[in-house]
């Protein structure tokens, strides 16, 4: 099985259960969170051989890209947009492009991991593109419109 694109499905309840917290909200009916910080996202990259899907439920080593410059786990996320409504959908998208600097990846790879790092490493989504290598250059992911059907996250 190849990697597979999707959110996670672990992550579809668990942003109902209020587990993830992409930006800072005040709820103030909630105790615990009357004063909110923003969870801490990850990104981390996966080999073409590889079978991360939208089943995982956290971030897994298994599979994932080495290299040089590469840490296990990949690298923070840009975290700040909040998410925000867009028409009739639930959106959000890194403020800024995901960018992996200086990194020797030999191994082909087509996939990432978003998880919350601040969660016990709690999956998001699994996003697939063309597989790629990289020699002693940058790897960047640059980010959609924080709009309806464009959004890296979106909630219809």
């Amino acid at each position: 099985m190849a990697n597979t694109a999707g959110l996670a499905i672990s992550f579809k309840a668990e942003v109902m259960l209020g587990a993830h917290q992409l930006g800072a909200v005040t709820i103030v009916s909630r105790t615990s969170l009357t004063t909110p910080t923003t969870d801490t996202l990850k990104f981390a990259l996966y080999l073409q051989s590889a079978t991360t899907h939208n089943t995982n439920t956290a971030y897994t080593a298994t599979g994932e890209v080495t290299g040089t410059n590469y840490t296990a786990g990949g690298i923070t996320v840009t975290n700040a947009t909040a998410p925000t409504t867009n028409s009739t959908s639930g959106v959000w998208t890194p403020s800024a492009s995901i960018v992996f600097s200086t990194v020797t990846l030999s191994t082909a790879f087509d996939a990432g991991m978003l998880y919350n790092s601040t969660q016990s490493n709690r999956a998001i989504g699994v996003y697939t593109f063309g597989a790629q290598t990289v020699t002693a250059g940058n790897f960047t992911l640059t980010m959609p419109a924080n709009t309806a059907g464009n959004a890296l996250i979106q909630l219809a």
